[in-house]
């Protein structure tokens, strides 16, 4: 029974929490606190700084780490144990994969219609756009790097642009071999 009421509790987060892991955090905290007293206020403020410090979203940490520690407690069972985290970590995020899933569905469904079409040209546009500026914001006169740094970006982007065959993983792995040759 545990394990359908933390599938279900991080499930529902999933599913009506937006914002990122951060915002997120009082609905885990109502969930496994207050709604089932799975944690204590103290064990929940140490879930949030291990959270913070492993690597990867906190609210997947988060829900990781009390999945664990309630089946652990209450089976006492290692396997039981990363069983409950996989099952608690697999509930927050399935939802999004569910709605990314519809949504794929829609665009593959109307992928040659001209309005998917137009749009997908917009947003690549505005995705360059805030790579750029992001690509600005960062080169700043003690973190800019000398002229073949910027040769390396500008060629990729016009093979990228002139030739929309190319792999960019293949063009990414090209442009770290080339960055290793020069420097």
């Amino acid at each position: 029974m545990i394990f359908f009421s933390l599938f279900w509790a991080f499930f529902k987060i999933g599913l009506f929490g937006f914002g990122g892991g951060y915002a997120i955090l009082p609905m885990i905290q109502n969930e496994v606190t207050v709604r089932h007293n799975w944690i204590d206020a103290v064990q929940f403020s140490d879930m949030i700084a291990i959270s913070q410090t492993t690597p990867g979203p906190v609210s997947i940490n988060c829900a990781t780490y009390t999945g664990y520690i309630v089946t652990y407690g209450i089976y006492d069972s290692y396997v039981l144990g990363i069983a409950g985290s996989v099952l608690a970590s697999a509930a927050l995020c399935l939802p999004s994969l569910l709605v990314i899933w519809g949504i794929l569905a829609l665009l593959v469904r109307y992928r040659n219609n001209r309005f998917v079409i137009n749009i997908f040209s917009i947003l690549r546009i505005v995705v360059s756009g805030l790579i750029f500026a992001a690509a600005m914001l960062l080169a700043t006169p003690n973190t800019f790097a000398d002229i073949w740094s910027v040769v390396i970006c500008a060629a990729s982007f016009l093979i990228l642009f002139f030739f929309k065959k190319v792999n960019p993983i293949l063009l990414i792995i090209i442009s770290g071999v080339a960055g290793v040759l020069i420097y």
